[in-house]
């Protein structure tokens, strides 16, 4: 059987669904316009309702949450500006240099606790001074969730507030927000309360082919329309693809519950395997740690039964809406098999 016909479970990430057949409907079916010209009647809805959804005044669709991050950190930030950012998050480790390489904004990056903040006596102590020899401190960036990790609610506050006090405005890198909202059992608005600008990724946990919303102020927002077009962001007729986000926000948000089960599901079944060192996840991504020299015959060896994962001494596994409990279940005997044999 063929890679393009094989029903593969693939754990790389939940940036690996496949549209529903209902999604694919709504797409199909989209009225659509010239999105530069303002007049995509889907894709403005779907940035009316999610800022409705999560409390904003206007929303921006692009192509990517790369692209709505930068957006939004060179709507906030000038050349020689910086952002202050966790070690781990995205915006600074895994968006190849953008906010400096394109928006001249150095980031200075903090070091992440734990549970994936930033403490805020650290945020106090990497604001600069004003004086010429520093870079102006203009925003803190936060990510939730950060690697599957969701922010307590009370450091969030507690870390906005200080934030907005010292001058700095807020961004909310929120690629799984929505799963984060599920975790605490609080709406799409609290959860993003106290930030000034957010984005929203709609290709991850809540399945869509492509795209991300940014949100913010009306004035902040028009300032970031500028700032997509040059970037190449700017598309025509997106009501395509505007439905699917449409779709996924109407129907795949409360949903994340059941990958979250099957993340907690898999590690369970994980951790029993000697020699494997799982997290407990809060959401839909944990971590096994295993023997390097495991490594490659186990991930020929989930191959062969039809199983992706980006295995390494240190291997994040995703759940996501095209995995079901039955392939958590699979997964784990795999897993099982490999191991009952293996000798290091």
């Amino acid at each position: 059987m063929s890679d393009q016909t094989q029903r593969w479970i693939d754990l790389r990430s939940d940036t690996v669904t496949q549209p529903s057949e209902a999604m694919r409907a709504a797409m199909a079916a989209a009225p659509v316009g010239d999105d530069v010209y303002g007049d995509d009647p889907t894709v403005n809805r779907l940035q009316d309702v999610a800022a409705e959804l999560f409390g904003h005044e206007a929303g921006l669709f692009a192509p990517s949450g790369t692209q709505t991050n930068l957006i939004a950190l060179m709507t906030h930030c000038g050349r020689g500006d910086e952002y202050l950012v966790g070690q781990e998050a995205h915006t600074y480790k895994y968006e190849g240099g953008g906010a400096a390489v394109l928006g001249s904004i150095q980031p200075q990056p903090i070091a992440n606790q734990p549970d994936g903040s930033i403490a805020v006596e650290d945020i106090a102590a990497y604001i600069k001074p004003d004086d010429m020899h520093f870079a102006r401190s203009r925003l803190l960036a936060l990510e939730n969730t950060i690697g599957g990790r969701v922010l307590p609610r009370d450091y969030v506050i507690a870390a906005t507030d200080f934030a907005h006090g010292k001058g700095l405005a807020t961004h909310l890198d929120g690629a799984r927000v929505c799963n984060a909202a599920v975790r605490q059992g609080v709406s799409l608005r609290e959860i993003v309360a106290g930030f000034d600008t957010v984005s929203v990724c709609l290709s991850k946990g809540l399945g869509t082919p492509v795209g991300s919303v940014l949100l913010g102020p009306k004035a902040f927002i028009e300032q970031g329309k500028r700032w997509r077009k040059m970037l190449g962001g700017g598309m025509r007729q997106a009501g395509v693809i505007a439905a699917a986000g449409l779709y996924a926000l109407e129907h795949n948000v409360e949903r994340l519950a059941d990958d979250h089960a099957n993340a907690l599901a898999l590690s369970e079944g994980l951790a029993q395997i000697e020699g494997l060192s799982v997290t407990t996840p809060q959401t839909n991504i944990f971590y096994v740690d295993m023997p390097p020299a495991a490594c490659a015959p186990l991930s020929a060896a989930l191959a062969r039964q039809g199983i992706r994962a980006s295995i390494g001494p240190h291997t994040r596994l995703v759940t996501h809406l095209d995995v079901s409990a039955e392939d958590v279940q699979k997964v784990i005997q795999a897993f099982k098999a490999f191991f009952q044999d293996w000798r290091a």
